[in-house]
């Protein structure tokens, strides 16, 4: 039992400190960018693509999945699904807070995406295919990521109360927890989008 607290402790923190690398920051830089005072101030792939070019973009959009994806999945399959979720969050967490960035990072939509996809593979291309569809008919990319991560939050909130049988209830309050820490980052998208729906 303490092996494997102090394992899960070690994936916390490594996983934190890899979260907190920041892709959007980093190639922002390299291009004579600070991400954190262009655009909408939040670095990103969605103000990557709208500072730097869509090219760069979808770069730090990758970049912000695939930082999630690999270490949560290699952790599962080394050390199983409680340490999986702890890593995942954990990247969460770092890319949210990143002490590389004074606390400012990004929103986490795409790294919470990444380590979905690694412990739930049908939930996360689920997510996938409810972005594609809520960004054909919202204006802009922070409102089609409120509802792609209410999405997976409502996944969990069935996988708790034993509504969704391919998750359950240890994952589903995982995923719950996900989507609370990423919708509180995007609560200006949900501000500003509740606003133009006012009459």
């Amino acid at each position: 039992m303490g092996l494997l607290v102090a394992e899960i402790a070690v994936v916390a923190v490594v996983c934190f400190l890899i979260g907190s690398v920041n892709p959007a920051a980093l190639v922002g830089r390299s291009l004579g960018h600070d991400l954190r005072t262009s655009g909408s101030g939040n670095p990103g792939a969605t103000n990557a693509g709208r500072v730097l070019g869509p090219k760069w973009g979808v770069l730090v959009l990758v970049l912000d999945v695939a930082k999630a994806y690999l270490p949560t999945l290699l952790v599962l399959r080394t050390l199983g699904t409680v340490p999986a979720l702890v890593a995942g969050l954990s990247v969460v967490l770092g890319h949210v807070f990143s002490p590389f960035l004074r606390g400012h990072g990004g929103k986490g939509a795409a790294c919470a995406l990444g380590a979905v996809l690694a412990v739930e593979p049908w939930v996360g291309l689920g997510a996938v295919v409810a972005f594609a569809l809520a960004k054909t008919v919202l204006p802009f990319v922070g409102e089609a990521s409120v509802v792609t991560v209410g999405v997976i939050g409502l996944v969990g909130v069935f996988g708790l109360v034993g509504l969704a049988p391919f998750v359950g209830p240890v994952v589903g309050a995982w995923l719950v927890l996900l989507s609370v820490l990423v919708l509180s980052r995007h609560r200006r998208n949900i501000v500003a989008w509740r606003s133009r729906r006012v009459p």
